[in-house]
Order: structure tokens, then C-alpha cells, then sequence
């Protein structure tokens, strides 16, 4: 059998003393700058656990993210402006060696006209005036030998 518990008196059961465990002054940090907050929204409520068991509950600060810093291009400005300058340089001598081309052509052309123009117009000259049909009506002019002396014209 065991021996029934004894009961102690009041003064003498064991007294538990509590004592406050100090928080270590946190190191001076930089306040953060305010989160903008959009009005008429209420940031979650978060709540952490820290490792000693203790819960912390508050407000979840989203910190502003910095600006991605923009993607530096493959090619060159630069390189991409003396490329487009090459090829617009390219399409201006094609469409000058283009102009250069007709204007040799059409010269040649009008030449053609001329030439053409200058025999058919010819042609008709020369048929007006050897043709054998004879005068159709006119004035005659009859030429006789002329004497010429001393500056002098006797006709």
C-alpha cells in the first residue's frame, strides 16, 4: 500500500516567482518610408510565431519594390542608326542610278524623234521638188546672164 499524500499548508507549498524576461533594445533603424495605401483598403493582418513560442499580430507592410532597371538593348543604338543610314544610302543610289537610266533613255528617244522627223520632212522636200509633174501654175522667173562691172550690177 502506499502511503496517502500529506497535505501541506499553505505556507509551505512551493512558490513559483516570475520573473520579466528584458527585450533587447532593437539597433536604431532607418524609419521606412510610408507605404502609399490605396483609400477605402485595410492591409492584412498578419501574425508571426517566434521561435520562443510567442505570437506577434499586426499589419503587413508590403515594402515598395525598386524599379526593374531596364534591359540593356542586344544592339547598339548607334549601330542600328549607321545600318538604317547604309540602307537608305543604298535605296537613294538605286533610285538615282534608276533616274539616271530613264533620263539617258528618254534622250535617246527624242534623238530618235528628231532624226525621224528630220528624213520623213526631208522626203517630202525632195519629192516637191524633183517631181515631174511638171509647174502647176506660178510665177516664172526668167534669169539672164548678168554683167557685173566694176561693182557695178547690170542686168
Amino acid at each position: 500500500m502506499q502511503p496517502e499524500p500529506t497535505r501541506r499548508a499553505p505556507a509551505e507549498r512551493a512558490v513559483e516567482v516570475h520573473h520579466p524576461t528584458p527585450i533587447p533594445a532593437p539597433a536604431v533603424v532607418p524609419a521606412a518610408p510610408p507605404v502609399p495605401v490605396q483609400p477605402g483598403t485595410v492591409p492584412a493582418v498578419a501574425s508571426v510565431v517566434l521561435p520562443d513560442g510567442r505570437i506577434v499580430t499586426g499589419y503587413a507592410i508590403e515594402h515598395p519594390q525598386p524599379a526593374p532597371a531596364a534591359a540593356k538593348p542586344a544592339v547598339s543604338r548607334t549601330a542600328v542608326n549607321v545600318a538604317l543610314g547604309g540602307v537608305g544610302f543604298l535605296a537613294v543610289c538605286g533610285g538615282l542610278l534608276l533616274l539616271t537610266s530613264f533620263i539617258a533613255a528618254l534622250t535617246a528617244f527624242i534623238t530618235q524623234l528628231i532624226i525621224l522627223a528630220a528624213v520623213i520632212f526631208g522626203g517630202w522636200i525632195a519629192v516637191q521638188l524633183f517631181s515631174a509633174s511638171g509647174h502647176r501654175g506660178g510665177t516664172t522667173v526668167n534669169i539672164r546672164k548678168a554683167v557685173i562691172k566694176r561693182n557695178k550690177f547690170y542686168g
